[in-house]
């Protein structure tokens, strides 16, 4: 191929693309309007051009024959025309590079003689002129002719009437540009808050902290034409009041088809200050306390007043009582609310103060219109600190409501006294003692306090077997005269206990019928209590007294208990008999004048000691009681034996079994039994044999079942396959046995 023909279509494609890139020279769309002695810029811009990247800008003024009048150039100083050559000597005029394809043509004060059309020019540094080189746009200069003319026909209104703010804005020449009014409002020192904008197309803009009042109709617009602006505040408050200031502003379009807005010129006026005089609510609030408390239990009254109360009409006073543990002026002071009173006079209660209020320890009222008071009647520790009371005023809306227009807080005032500490002593005396078994035991517990008031004591009489012991409870007597047996559960004894009050600050415990196990030290454990105004027992203090003993000299019988059994190793089924025997070591009363009360427990390994209960038990009459299986049986078989019967012995019944025996003795001087010391056995272990056979005929049954079951699967499972086989293979005997036909055909 021929290299001429072959780079033909590579210098066509150049060609093109350097055709297609044509120097643009751009200046603003439409005409640019100013005011006159405004600072104007007027920008211009090249690209898609060739050469050098920094481009220079000529700029002319286009006369009237399309003549050029020479202004400035970025490389020929001596291009100003003569006309010209005063400003820009002076600086007046000038020009800015923005960039090496931008530049600005600046006026510092721009005059209306200035008005025409400027061009912008680009000497050509490319290779083949094509593009364009130069751009014009107009700049129209109009006279300063704005004027704002502001008035408040009613500078001072009262609460609820209307404000006008009158503002009148001209100008002399309205082609091409549009008037925006703003009103503004100004509080003492605080900057400037815009109210609402009318423009500069007829659309309303309304400031962010206006924007409900505008909503609910509270801000009205009154445009009677000729340049007359106005803004009616309806319902004023006393936040309204302050000064206002009415701003014009000056817009034309600029851009694309207009469709930016350019502001050109703003003027601003003072309109005065607006006072608004409150028609509510003006009032001061005091709190002082008429009852001040100095201990606990007093009680306490605060007194919260308005004075100085103005224009309330028909509106309503509403309190919050709140109540801090902190002294005042504390930083870290907290409030808790106590209560409310609302504009209605229901009474609304904190949830921590509600039992208080509702039972009437609390009270929240209104003495008179003006007057409310907080009375707690008995004041407690927990009381004390600050308390502050806040009143609100409310005035009726159209709506039929309420609305709430103004809170004052009152000052402080301190609860606070020196708490005493509650003293509680108690003290016993031994009344009667109990020297010999079967007699009678009595003892007086003296209380004694101090620092209490409103007091209710509750008695609790305890039971040391061993003095510093554990302790246990045998009955008590309440705050409220309730007698109650605490840990004194014998059913024959319940009332050898009593427990009473003799005097406003003593009680006494008597003991009838003493016996072996009542030996050891008795006490009162004594809590005083406080009762409020809720009905509401508070415990206040407890306080213990010294130990009284007993300790008379046991001279009864010394017993002792054994265990005896026939068979410890037997086999399954059989019948074992244990002995549960019961001797007398020292003196041997009459068999009419003893008793014993026998159990017997078993323990397995999987038992636990703490409150087992016995297998089978026999009482001192005789009667038998049951807790295991039906298979066990006791039966008495002489005055000291006792024999216990396990039949058709069982896996379950391995383990260890004992007795335990509670001796009574009749007394002879008092006719009353009393009760002996526990007795515990030693302990017998019984096992159960386990036949060989026993032990292996359960897995051999179950491998030879699992055996046959597993044969029968076997034989099932190859039934179903072969079967399976053989229905999906159904030529294979057909052609078996065209086969053997063949072979016989030919023998």
């Amino acid at each position: 191929m021929d290299k001429g023909t072959g780079l033909r279509p590579v210098i066509l494609i150049i060609a093109l693309v350097s055709f297609c890139e044509a120097r643009v020279v751009k200046v603003p769309v439409g005409s640019l309007v100013h005011v006159e002695g405004q600072a104007v810029s007027i920008r211009c811009d090249v690209s898609d051009y060739e050469g050098p990247r920094d481009q220079d800008f000529e700029w002319y003024l286009v006369l009237a024959d399309d003549k050029l009048l020479s202004i400035v150039s970025t490389f020929d100083s001596n291009f100003v025309d003569s006309s010209m050559r005063d400003r820009v000597n002076s600086g007046e005029i000038s020009y800015n590079k923005l960039g090496d394809a931008a530049v600005e043509l600046k006026f510092k004060k721009v005059r209306a003689t200035d008005s025409g059309v400027y061009r912008c020019s680009t000497p050509s540094t490319d290779s083949v002129v094509r593009g364009n080189y130069y751009a014009d746009v107009e700049l129209k200069v109009i006279g300063d002719s704005l004027k704002v003319a502001p008035v408040i026909p009613k500078s001072a209104v009262s609460e609820g009437e209307s404000v006008e703010l009158q503002c009148s804005a001209t100008r002399g020449f309205t082609e091409h540009t549009f008037l925006s009014v703003t009103w503004s409002f100004r509080k003492e020192s605080s900057p400037l808050e815009e109210i609402l904008t009318f423009g500069p197309d007829d659309k309303i803009k309304v400031g962010r902290n206006y924007t409900q009042r505008y909503t609910d109709g509270g801000l009205q617009l009154d445009l009677r034409g000729s340049g007359f602006y106005g803004l009616i505040l309806k319902r004023a408050k006393p936040s309204d009041q302050g000064e206002y200031v009415c701003a014009a502003q000056e817009w034309v379009r600029q851009g694309e088809e207009g469709r930016n807005w350019r502001k050109i010129l703003e003027k601003s006026e003072e309109m005065g200050k607006v006072v608004v005089t409150p028609t509510e609510l003006q009032f001061k609030v005091t709190l002082t306390a008429s009852l001040n408390p100095q201990s606990t239990s007093e009680p306490t009254e605060l007194r919260c007043e308005v004075v100085d109360l103005l224009h309330l009409q028909d509106g309503r006073l509403g309190v919050t009582w709140s109540y801090s543990t902190n002294t005042p002026g504390d930083v870290s002071q907290k409030k808790l609310t106590i209560a409310s009173l609302n504009e209605q006079g229901a009474l609304i209660a904190d949830s921590q103060y509600q039992q208080r209020l509702d039972s009437g320890d609390i009270a929240v009222t209104r003495r008179e219109s003006n007057i409310f008071i907080l009375r707690m009647l008995q004041t407690r520790d927990v009381d004390m600190g600050s308390y502050s009371c806040a009143v609100t005023a409310w005035k009726p809306t159209k709506q039929s409501g309420w609305e709430k227009t103004k809170e004052v807080q009152s000052a402080p005032v301190t609860v606070q006294w020196t708490p005493k500490i509650p003293v509680l002593q108690v003290v016993a005396h031994r009344v009667r003692e109990a020297s010999t078994g079967g007699s009678t035991f009595e003892m007086s517990c003296q209380v004694t306090g101090q620092n209490l008031k409103n007091l209710g004591y509750s008695v609790l009489i305890r039971f040391e077997e061993t003095a510093g012991g554990k302790s246990r409870k045998v009955l008590s007597l309440s705050q409220d005269s309730v007698l109650q047996l605490e840990e004194w559960s014998e059913p024959s004894r319940i009332d050898s206990v009593v427990l009473e009050k003799t005097g406003q600050l003593e009680y006494r415990f008597r003991l009838y019928g003493a016996q072996v196990t009542d030996r050891g030290v008795y006490y009162c454990d004594v809590t005083a209590w406080t009762r409020h105004q809720s009905q509401d027992w508070i415990k206040a203090v407890s306080a213990e007294s010294n130990k009284i003993e007993i300790a008379f000299l046991h001279s009864g019988p010394v017993f002792n208990i054994s265990i005896h059994s026939e068979a410890n190793n037997v086999s399954p089924g059989d019948t074992v008999q244990m002995k549960c025997i019961i001797s007398i070591l020292e003196a041997s009363p009459n068999t009419g004048d003893m008793a014993f009360d026998v159990r017997w427990f078993h323990k397995t390994d999987r038992a636990v000691d703490n409150g087992v209960q016995p297998l089978i038990s026999m009482d001192r009459w005789g009667v038998v009681k049951k807790t295991g299986s039906n298979e066990t049986s006791l039966e008495r078989t002489d005055r000291h034996t006792f024999v216990l019967s396990l039949h058709k012995i069982e896996d379950r019944d391995v383990g260890e079994y004992y007795c335990t025996a509670t001796p009574w003795l009749l007394s002879p001087a008092t006719g009353a039994w009393n009760k002996e010391k526990d007795l515990t056995s030693a302990s017998s272990f019984l096992s159960v044999k386990t036949q060989l056979w026993e032990s292996l005929k359960m897995p051999v049954g179950y491998g030879l079942a699992a055996a046959l079951i597993a044969g029968l699967l076997s034989v099932l499972l190859g039934l179903a396959v072969a079967h399976c086989c053989f229905s999906r293979n159904p030529m294979h005997t057909p052609r078996s046995r065209n086969k053997l036909m063949d072979h016989l055909e030919m023998d």
